[in-house]
């Protein structure tokens, strides 16, 4: 295998790694290429010490550590402001680097045998899982994801980061007491849908093109959240998002949904009717499920990055 070759081979890891440190799709793909770049221009240099992955994982490290060092953490909505009530909403933009981004599964979750493996992947590119490691320190956020994502043991992490097992095992400890202040809820991943996520989904689909409130609000937990990066705005409850999509979101009326997958949930490409006759992208909309009801609805509005990272034409079929 050649040198590029043997590289390439990681590159989806990296990025679901790299992903899962710096909360954006696309800077965690600048920072893989980057990574590649640095790996491939010192491969005469690599001795063999460490296996080629714990050394492409060191040089992608540190990439990521250098972005961070910058200052910015992305963040969703939620994490910004307190619920808006419906009649005082306003929709206010703050610049992209705000925000957490979305991620198509293919570009972060590496095929592996093992279901226990997937699951655990899938279940860490969420949404509220990676909003909630925004919130850890740097050095703590490389460690909790090595160790109880990828599950490195501590000696290997501490050869990575060039420090000691204790000073690991301590900076872990910390991350978690962090993450139990602001747990990340718990929502159900996709790719298999069971039966019942499937039927929900159906229906969820057939209310929101039928845009019937009275079945939508049916699906959604009480405490349900709407939120529409790049806006801060977000909405909490049955009578906030219904007195919402009945304003201003009375522009989604006669939309179509078609489905697909992002950061291992449910999601749906969100098209819009265009008054030119048709349909165009309007958003992609990310939906968490919890207990067989909708907990929250996220709809990334900056379609143009969005639909072409996840392969969306810009007229649905049919």
């Amino acid at each position: 295998m050649s040198d590029v070759a043997s590289l390439e081979e990681y590159r989806t890891e990296l990025t679901g790694y790299c992903y899962r440190m710096l909360g954006s799709a696309f800077e965690a793909e600048d920072a893989v290429q980057d990574t590649m770049v640095r790996a491939w221009r010192g491969f005469d240099t690599f001795e063999g010490r460490s296996s080629l992955r714990s050394w492409l994982y060191r040089i992608a490290t540190n990439v990521c550590l250098d972005a961070l060092n910058a200052g910015n953490r992305r963040a969703r909505p939620m994490d910004l402001t307190a619920p808006t009530p419906v009649a005082r909403a306003r929709l206010t933009a703050r610049p992209e680097v705000t925000w957490l981004e979305p991620v198509p599964d293919a570009r972060v979750l590496p095929a592996v045998a093992d279901p226990a493996e997937t699951a655990v992947a899938r279940e860490t590119v969420r949404l509220a899982f990676v909003a909630a490691l925004q919130h850890l320190p740097p050095k703590q956020r490389v460690v909790l994801i090595l160790r109880e994502v990828l599950a490195w043991k501590a000696s290997e992490v501490a050869e990575l980061l060039g420090t000691t097992v204790a000073s690991v095992n301590s900076a872990l400890q910390r991350a978690r007491a962090t993450l139990a202040d602001s747990e990340p809820a718990r929502t159900d991943t996709a790719d298999p849908l069971d039966e019942e996520q499937r039927r929900l989904l159906e229906r969820y689909v057939a209310a929101f093109e039928g845009y019937d409130m009275t079945a939508l609000t049916a699906l959604l937990h009480e405490d349900a959240t709407l939120s529409m990066p790049p806006y801060d705005l977000w909405l909490r409850g049955h009578d906030d998002i219904v007195g919402w999509m009945l304003g201003v979101g009375e522009v989604c009326r006669g939309s179509r949904l078609v489905p697909v997958v992002a950061n291992g949930t449910p999601a749906f490409a969100h098209y819009h009717p265009d008054p030119e006759g048709g349909f165009s992208p309007w958003a992609l909309m990310v939906v968490e499920i919890v207990d067989g009801k909708v907990s929250g609805i996220t709809s990334f509005l900056d379609v143009k990055r969005w639909f072409p990272l996840f392969d969306l034409p810009d007229r649905p079929a049919g």
